[in-house]
């Protein structure tokens, strides 16, 4: 089921400058037990890029009724919600008045098996690199041919996850995911003030670490990563991936990983409604 602006429908203007442009930004939303999982979060994101975008942002409440309306009979599912500048002429100049678009679609939950959070995952560097933006930077807009090329490196299953690098070599994100790494009992992550997605999951981990843990955002680069004692992706569908092996180097599945994947239950449990009997 889609939502286009409230109606149950599948197409959109051909005008519309999403479409014309990727002019617009998007969340991916986890549905677990029939509830969108960190709402509020994925909501105050959209709200900051459309805020740096200068696109008016459309009523929490009016969202919040239409996701529910949407997912009332999932248990388990992906909510996508997308919001563009709307419908304008031909030319990068938008109109005066400004009238978003906002696409709420559900999609099934990917199966992704169970061995990759509980043994971890194949990773690989990738080749394609991220360009610099810093005003751009951390939002999830529409714009990810980045990803999408750096994503088309590779066709079958040896590999579930490719980090991206920058142009100078540093090491950003994944291609869906962001990267954390452990060494000596500390977390890092890389700093995304250049270029990057600015996740969920890792804002909630950068939040709930500094309490028990060191934790920094920081430049990183290949030696950085491969020499870590621990490597994990997160991202808001599944959750959090450790990572057994990139390229040729292996890692395991540390106390700090298993602490974080803790943390992350025990945050989901927290979000989802209580209910009574």
């Amino acid at each position: 089921m889609i939502l286009v602006n409230g109606e149950s429908r599948h197409s959109i203007e051909i005008t519309d400058r999403g479409f014309q442009y990727g002019d617009g930004l998007f969340e991916t939303i986890e549905i677990r037990d029939g509830h969108p999982v960190f709402l509020q979060q994925h909501f105050f994101r959209l709200q900051k890029g459309c805020k740096i975008l200068g696109i008016p942002f459309p009523d929490i409440q009016l969202l919040t009724e239409e996701a529910y309306q949407l997912i009332q009979n999932s248990s388990h599912a992906v909510l996508k919600l997308i919001i563009t500048r709307g419908t304008g002429g031909r030319g990068y100049r938008q109109s005066d008045k400004i009238n978003p678009t906002r696409v709420l679609s559900l999609y099934p939950r990917p199966d992704y098996p169970n061995c990759y959070k509980d043994e971890g995952i194949n990773a690989r560097f990738c080749h394609h690199r991220l360009g610099h933006n810093p005003v751009l930077a951390g939002l999830k807009h529409m714009n990810r041919l980045e990803q999408i090329l750096a994503r088309a490196e590779w066709y079958d299953n040896r590999f579930q996850e490719g980090l991206m690098l920058d142009i100078k070599d540093r090491v950003i994100e994944g291609t869906m995911s962001n990267l954390f790494l452990v060494r000596d009992g500390a977390m890092y992550t890389p700093k995304l003030d250049q270029c990057g997605v600015a996740g969920i999951i890792r804002g909630i981990i950068l939040e709930a670490a500094k309490h028990q843990f060191k934790i920094e955002q920081t430049r990183l680069d290949r030696q950085d990563v491969v020499s870590a004692d621990e490597l994990f992706v997160t991202n808001s569908v599944i959750g959090l991936w450790p990572i057994k092996r990139l390229g040729q180097h292996r890692f395991k599945i540390g106390a700090v990983t298993r602490k974080v994947i803790a943390w992350l239950e025990d945050y989901k449990n927290r979000d989802l409604p209580v209910c009574s009997v």
